[in-house]
């Protein structure tokens, strides 16, 4: 086997699908930045409150 084939089957079987992944997982990090704070925001009750769902995602769960 060459080492020209070598280097070529380690970038497409390796090289490529690691970098299609961390593309996306960066995307998907903007996204949910973008659109996820703002959802919750609208979950809030008539007088203003955060309903129980907000509270939920704002709690921290290691105190």
């Amino acid at each position: 086997m060459d080492l020209g084939t070598i280097v070529f089957v380690v970038v497409l079987l390796v090289l490529m699908p690691v970098g299609v992944l961390m593309s996306m997982a960066g995307l998907a990090g903007v996204l949910g930045g973008l659109i996820g704070r703002d959802r919750d925001l609208a979950n809030r009750d008539d007088e203003g409150q955060p309903n129980e769902h907000l509270v939920l995602s704002d709690a921290n769960p290691y105190r």
